[in-house]
């Protein structure tokens, strides 16, 4: 089994790169001069954009293909007061770069819009507002002229009393989203409410995705192994296609890798990412399971994923096989 490791936005080993550089509403009404101020936005979004195109290079240097982008790349973009703002056409060539960048080296790319987005919600202006955001990621991904492949990844979200009913209520307004949001989704376990037994039924009655978050399962489960859950996991991603050039080929599940911060804080993220329980469960679904992606959500970034590289380099006389800086086989 080939995976493949990913990590999220930021890089610690590149320097001034962010690709989060923001700026409020307030200090955007003390310029005074709207258009101005608009020039401003967009120019912060320029850099960011330019800092995102300067972190893939590291990261094909480094062989690393799995990468989040940082959903803060223009900044207010989903601002009420904004509202009649387009910067898709000034920021157009900014976009076509970094996704003709993605699409050259191969990349595999997605969002994780914040925790507002939430369409388990009973507010109609919450799920408004929710739709909104998942329209501007969408937004971001046809600017960089990529397809499908390229997901915006989700929680359920809050249970609001009733967990069931907020279930029920997810895979209605899941369902009645246009197709254009829907393809674009994957859908993950959290770590309080709805865990991996209930994301996946919510997965197979929506057809989206699953995406297994393996140190939420750990805190938030039913008793169940993560690997038991694995093969109706596995199914979620049937049909999902990756483009490769002029030919299509099978989009390789997806699952999320983090250690926890301390005995006390058992939900929060480490610095890095221990070599288990990770590769126990990789050795427990590599008899069946072809490839797969592994998206690192530690606090030092590209720095967690290459100690944890180095881990695996030491298990290399115990079923597991370095292919380049950034992935590596286990041997079923």
């Amino acid at each position: 089994m080939i995976v493949r490791l990913g990590y999220v936005a930021m890089s610690v080993t590149v320097q001034n790169a962010s690709p989060s550089k923001t700026m409020t509403m307030s200090s955007f009404n003390k310029i005074g001069d709207r258009e101005a101020a608009i020039r401003k936005l967009e120019r912060i979004a320029a850099e960011n954009l330019h800092n995102t195109l300067r972190l893939l290079r590291h990261n094909r240097a480094s062989d690393i293909q799995v990468y989040r982008f940082s959903s803060k790349l223009i900044p207010l973009a989903t601002h009420q007061d904004l509202r009649d703002w387009d910067p898709f056409q000034a920021l157009a060539a900014d976009f076509a770069e970094v996704g003709n960048y993605v699409k050259a080296n191969r990349m595999r790319v997605s969002f994780h819009p914040d925790h507002f987005t939430v369409l388990s919600t009973p507010r109609p202006e919450v799920l408004e507002s929710s739709i909104n955001d998942l329209k501007y990621h969408k937004a971001m991904l046809e600017a960089m002229g990529l397809g499908a492949e390229a997901k915006n990844n989700i929680h359920i979200g809050g249970a609001y009393g009733d967990k069931v009913t907020s279930g029920q209520r997810f895979v209605e307004q899941v369902s009645a989203l246009d197709l254009s949001l829907r393809e674009r989704l994957t859908l993950e376990n959290d770590d309080k409410t709805f865990n991996a037994v209930e994301t996946l039924e919510a997965c197979k009655l929506t057809g989206l995705p699953m995406v297994l978050d393996i140190h939420h399962q750990w805190v938030n489960n039913e008793g169940e192994k993560p690997w038991e859950l694995w093969p109706d996991i596995l199914d979620t991603w049937k049909g999902e296609l990756a483009q490769a050039g002029s030919v299509d080929r099978p989009l390789p599940p997806k699952i999320h890798a983090s250690s926890p911060k301390s005995e006390k804080d058992p939900r929060g993220h480490a610095d890095g990412v221990l070599v288990e329980p990770l590769l126990t469960f990789l050795r427990n679904i590599a008899g069946y399971t072809d490839r797969i992606d592994v998206m690192l959500e530690a606090k030092l970034k590209d720095e967690a994923l290459f100690g944890l590289m180095n881990e695996l380099r030491l298990q290399e006389d115990n079923g597991v096989k370095v292919l380049d800086g950034a992935s590596v086989e286990i041997m079923p």
